[in-house]
């Protein structure tokens, strides 16, 4: 005798998933929008950029598409009861969430390049045992992680080519942000 069905399986899932994914994007848009970002932020445009940057309108499709990722993997983990390493994976992902979160205000906010370039450091080794335990407890839920991973692969370059061609980055042009009349 079966306790649920696939049907109220499937629909426990999206649930979860209801609640999971716009709270992910959620958080992401709030993070970004802590201090100006891409065209919006005139250190940005004053910065020297690597061969191979993107143009603007490709991070927030990128990014949108990966939250919407990582909240279906999170909602699949949460949906996993009794599975004995759901807790710990719901944890690392909080953690990698949360670093993650950070690295818009570290970059755009404080214009701190090395810092950010540490903490997609840690992003990454956080996201990577993240989809490691996730694929412990749901091998679908783990492959949900993989563009992420690449992506920050990719943003990690972006950032070092940054750091490299910008060693004055904190004092390259005023932030946007500045409200400050001068005389």
């Amino acid at each position: 005798m079966e306790i649920a069905s696939r049907q109220q399986l499937r629909l426990a899932f999206l649930r979860w998933a209801i609640v999971t994914v716009p709270f992910v994007v959620l958080l992401g848009f709030l993070s970004s929008r802590v201090a100006p970002m891409g065209s919006r932020s005139r250190w940005y445009v004053a910065l020297a950029k690597p061969a191979g940057t993107p143009p603007d309108w490709v991070f927030p499709v990128a990014w949108g598409l990966l939250y919407v990722l990582m909240g279906l993997a999170l909602a699949m983990i949460i949906h996993a009861r009794g599975a004995r390493l759901r807790g710990p994976a719901i944890m690392l992902f909080a953690a990698q969430l949360i670093v993650n979160l950070l690295w818009s205000p570290l970059f755009f906010g404080l214009h701190l390049v090395g810092g950010a370039l540490v903490a997609l450091g840690a992003i990454f080794v956080l996201a990577l045992l993240t989809t490691l335990v996730f694929g412990r407890v749901r091998t679908a839920a783990a492959w949900l992680m993989v563009p992420y991973l690449a992506w920050l692969c990719y943003a990690g370059a972006l950032t070092y080519g940054i750091y490299g061609l910008n060693p004055d980055a904190a004092t390259v042009a005023p932030s946007s942000t500045n409200t400050q009349i001068q005389l």
